[in-house]
């Protein structure tokens, strides 16, 4: 399958040096000459009156980079001004974005130069409202820094007009509100306090809302605030990532609980057979795959046995896995068996499967009330092994293999009849266990290397938990490393 070529993306002529870049706000802006230059000497240093400011009272916030610029006025609706293309503000890189928000009639800055960790200048933008505030709070903006004396958008007084509460304490919970405003309004973004240093407990009735830290306004200066702001940033940063590593450790308990909640329960119950399991899904960090098996002991006497596999290793085929495990117990418990079984499972299938190609094979096996016999019925699966004393371990018969659920309408599924004897170990178990390599190269372990594998541990005394363990650790070791496919093993031992 020929490889798409991606396409090239088209450089603009500011990232290649060619151009310079335009600012990406809107409106006239005007900018402080650098450090060291004559205002007089740089046009673009020509600050405006605070007065021309306050012209457009519908608008009146600001964009600064501190450090290098000055105020930039942003006006809605207008294009971007001859001074905003080729000058210092476009060229400078900043890493961080302060949002300002304060309502200061006279317009004097309260904010100092600010740098950031590697020297760079700190772009402040300013918001003289939560209107304003909540215009220019776009996702390159790291840090809030509000003034708490902010006046509240609307009164908030406790026990409405005329309540209970003292004038005091309307104005803590107007404050307090603007703030709850902002953090409603900017969930992921750091926020830091601006308050008078004879009021600290405002400010720690702040952090305990929600914000960062809190700042005195009258001891302001630009290292103070600079890492103020990188600390605030950072602790944000942290303690997001803290509330998803949480999160998601609830999601992953919550879907642990859920997968072994889907995962069978043998029933029993009055039969002298023991019984033994190993899942491994494929998928990683799963519990639950595309194999599935269940035991269920009917009220004759006899024990159903079945494990199968859905083809595919997603979520949609462990979950169809489980449907088709839970409707195999049903089917059982009412009394099907055999042919009618498994061609009603198919039927099931069918209607529940998300797309036409998806199919399954399946082994049961009923083994009759005194444990001497049972009867077999493959649908596309691999024979089960049995073991006994005296016998090595050997395959089933399989010439009677029916085809996979879910491939061909109105299939058949012969039952055959097999002796096992007055002792034996029935082993049954999906592809994943033979389809593993044997070393570098390309050969498969197989059925028969599989049948070696389990000759060689039962001589040396294994049964039980610990043989299956063992077979599928080898299986592994074999593979070197863990194994693509799911793997599940089902062991069903009589002894007299």
């Amino acid at each position: 399958m020929p490889v798409p070529v991606p396409r090239q993306r088209a450089i603009p002529a500011v990232e290649c040096g060619q151009a310079p870049a335009a600012s990406p706000d809107s409106g006239p802006s005007t900018e402080q000459a650098p450090p060291g230059t004559n205002p007089a000497e740089h046009p673009a240093a020509r600050q405006e009156h605070p007065a021309e400011k306050r012209e457009n009272p519908t608008d009146t916030s600001t964009e600064t980079s501190t450090g290098a610029l000055g105020d930039r006025t942003r006006e809605p609706g207008a294009g971007a001004g001859p001074a905003t293309r080729g000058t210092t503000s476009s060229t400078t890189p900043t890493n961080l974005t302060l949002l300002l928000i304060e309502d200061d009639p006279a317009g004097s800055p309260i904010v100092p130069d600010l740098l950031d960790q590697s020297g760079k200048p700190i772009r402040v933008r300013t918001a003289r409202n939560l209107t304003e505030a909540e215009r220019l709070l776009t996702d390159d903006v790291h840090c809030i820094l509000l003034d708490l004396a902010l006046s509240a958008p609307a009164p908030v007084r406790a026990g409405g007009e005329g309540g209970g509460a003292g004038e005091d304490d309307g104005e803590d919970s107007d404050e307090l509100a603007v703030l709850r405003h902002v953090l409603e309004l900017a969930p992921r973004h750091a926020v830091l306090a601006l308050t008078s240093s004879s009021d600290a407990e405002r400010g720690a009735e702040a952090v305990a809302v929600g914000a960062q830290d809190y700042l005195f306004r009258d001891e302001l200066d630009g290292r103070l605030l600079s890492r103020a702001i990188r600390y605030a940033v950072e602790r944000k940063r942290s303690d997001s990532a803290e509330r998803r590593l949480a999160e998601g450790r609830v999601r992953a308990q919550e879907n642990r609980r859920l997968e072994r909640g889907l995962l069978p329960t043998p029933l029993l119950v009055g039969s002298p057979l023991r019984f033994a399991a190993r899942y491994r899904p494929g998928r990683s960090r799963a519990l639950l795959g595309g194999d599935f098996y269940d035991v269920v002991r009917t009220p004759d006497g006899t024990v159903h046995a079945m494990i199968g596999d859905v083809c595919g290793h997603g979520p949609d085929e462990a979950a169809l896995g489980v449907e088709l495990r839970i409707a195999w117990r049903a089917l059982t418990l009412a009394g099907l068996c055999g042919d009618e079984l498994l061609g009603t499972l198919q039927q099931v299938l069918e209607h529940e499967r998300s797309d036409e190609e998806i199919f399954a094979t399946l082994c049961a096996v009923d083994i009759a009330p005194d444990g001497r016999s049972a009867g077999l019925c493959l649908a596309g699966h691999p024979s089960p092994l049995v073991a006994g004393p005296g016998a090595p371990a050997r395959l089933l018969p399989y010439d009677n293999n029916g085809p996979a659920l879910g491939l061909l309408p109105g299939g058949r599924w012969p039952r055959t009849q097999v002796e096992l004897g007055a002792e034996w170990s029935l082993m049954l178990y999906t592809d994943g266990l033979i389809e593993g390599h044997v070393g570098e190269g390309r050969e498969r372990l197989g059925q028969d290397g599989m049948v070696e594998l389990v000759r060689r541990q039962i001589a040396e005394g294994l049964e039980g938990e610990r043989l299956l363990r063992a077979t599928v650790n080898e299986v592994r070791a074999l593979n070197g490393g863990e194994l693509a496919d799911d793997v599940a093993v089902v062991l069903l031992d009589r002894t007299p």
